[in-house]
């Protein structure tokens, strides 16, 4: 089909007049081109267009190319020192004149990424009525209940090929922050377009607000969303119907990823809808993705495979089980049964092991991994009886991984796997440094938020990032260019070696 305008990449004109759906400038004029961020091109306006749109006196007159506008920005970005403060900057450059913002993320999509996304993004969040500027993008609450086809009407763009949503439960391992959570889905937003070349203009974050339990929100002024409890149960289910259905109704075919919501509504709400409408949640899916990406480059270093690895994992919740999930599925893949695979995959949460004996309190997603074992409360203590070969962290404990931990792993394996992947970084089971060190430098090492090299010993070890944000661009891209109706679990474990550089899965797979 034609994709145009769906695709744009990589931003290098300072201007984009052919794509539909995106106002021309003839359209507008005066003050309100330089206030629309999409057409506004700052002091690179010529002096023809200057007098055309009536914006002559408007400007200095000097008229500027796009290096040096871009001079510019990287002169004032840096000198700003606190990576809040460039997060403001950068969400301010965009709100101002949307090209430019992406021409200079993309030339330093690197560089920018921990600051337009984690692990500044989860501060931001925090303090994201504190800090906005600009409203961006679109907030439903329960309020608007038996409305919301309406509001979603109302919404000015003709095409949206991808929502990222959120009811903000469960934002990276901060918890509840209600609508301050809205810094996600602009944020994994931006990445889609920095990363996968998808036009703002397709993009859509939508936070629904169905209350807040966390008091500091509701007893600060400041806060952005309804002030009152959560809203559960059925009431909760058919306002989020109302909501997904409105969307895919409008935009028939688009991309809805499910982003940070509760334990006690992400699985559901994923097997409810992904037969239904075109979804995934990155948390589940998305981290999964990632993580056996990272792992099948670690066992590629070994030289051994995945089926032939044993893992704790250090949390039970969406990501720990979504992981698990994918492992077997790739374990499966290079042979195994699904029971001989789910034998070799552990998960540890706040009561300790998950085993049988515990069933009866056990939430549906971690069943499958209730293995008959004898309870083991302490993490050491299930090293000691397991003996993996690799632990993932997902639990948003700082520091669980310690030095007692972290060495006996190095005692019972050659090059252990170490993989603390909670975001953002102060809620990182360890650091890349105590890996390092605490194996000799042996660790296969990644984490979800970004370190800093390590030298030990005179060697040099760059650290993994382990973040979704190397898989859900691409998975987006290209559910949108060949009008994917369903994303299933098998695309996301075939997609899992991309970001390690494979050029296809491991053991199995098309």
């Amino acid at each position: 089909g034609d994709v145009r305008g769906r695709v744009v990449s990589p931003f290098r004109a300072p201007f984009v007049f052919t794509l539909p759906g995106r106002p021309k400038m003839a359209e507008l004029c005066g003050k309100d081109l330089l206030g629309n961020p999409e057409q506004n091109k700052s002091m690179a306006f010529t002096a023809n267009e200057r007098k055309l749109h009536g914006i002559r006196g408007m400007l200095p007159p000097a008229s500027t190319s796009m290096e040096t506008e871009i001079a510019r920005t990287r002169m004032q970005f840096d000198r700003l020192e606190r990576p809040l403060d460039k997060y403001m900057f950068l969400m301010a450059l965009q709100d101002r004149d949307e090209t430019l913002f992406y021409r200079f993320v993309m030339d330093n999509v690197t560089e920018m990424m921990p600051f337009i996304y984690t692990p500044t993004v989860g501060e931001a969040c925090q303090k994201y009525g504190h800090i906005m500027q600009r409203s961006r993008g679109m907030y439903v609450s329960i309020e608007d209940k038996g409305s919301v086809e309406s509001i979603i009407k109302e919404w000015p763009a003709k095409q949206v090929d991808v929502v990222v949503v959120t009811d903000g439960e469960r934002i990276l391992g901060l918890g509840d922050l209600g609508t301050f959570g809205m810094g996600i889905p602009v944020g994994k937003l931006n990445l889609y377009t920095a990363c996968a070349g998808i036009h703002p203009s397709k993009c859509l974050p939508v936070t629904i607000d169905v209350g807040t339990n966390t008091k500091s929100l509701i007893e600060d002024p400041l806060y952005t969303g309804l002030k009152k409890p959560r809203v559960r149960d059925d009431e909760y289910d058919a306002f989020v119907d109302e909501v997904l259905m409105g969307l895919h109704n409008k935009y028939p075919g688009i991309l809805i990823q499910f982003e940070d919501f509760g334990n006690l509504n992400a699985f559901r709400l994923l097997d409810k809808y992904r037969g239904k409408i075109c979804t995934f949640n990155d948390d589940v899916q998305g981290t999964a993705s990632v993580a056996l990406g990272g792992l099948i480059e670690a066992v590629r270093i070994k030289g051994t495979r995945i089926k032939d690895e044993t893992f704790v994992f250090m949390g039970a919740g969406e990501a720990g089980t979504g992981i698990a999930d994918l492992i077997v599925a790739q374990m499966v893949a290079e042979g195994l049964s699904v029971e001989e695979a789910r034998g070799k995959c552990f998960l540890v949460d706040s009561k300790g092991l998950v085993v049988k004996s515990r069933l009866s309190e056990l939430q549906h997603h971690k069943l499958n991994y209730a293995h008959e074992h004898e309870p083991v409360k302490s993490l050491l203590e299930v090293l000691k009886s397991i003996k993996p070969t690799g632990i993932i962290g997902v639990s948003a404990q700082p520091k669980v991984f310690d030095k007692a931990i972290v060495s006996l792993m190095a005692e019972m394996n050659e090059r252990p796997i170490i993989f603390p992947l909670s975001n953002p970084t102060h809620l990182a089971e360890c650091t890349a440094e105590e890996a390092y060190t605490w194996t000799k430098g042996n660790a296969l090492f990644a984490s979800g938020s970004p370190f800093d090299p390590v030298v030990v010993d005179g060697k040099t070890h760059v650290p993994g990032q382990g973040n979704n944000a190397y898989i859900f661009p691409g998975i987006g891209l290209g559910v949108v260019v060949a009008g994917v109706k369903h994303v299933t679990d098998d695309m996301m474990r075939i997609a899992a070696p991309a970001p390690a550089g494979e050029g296809k899965p491991a053991g199995g797979g098309g």
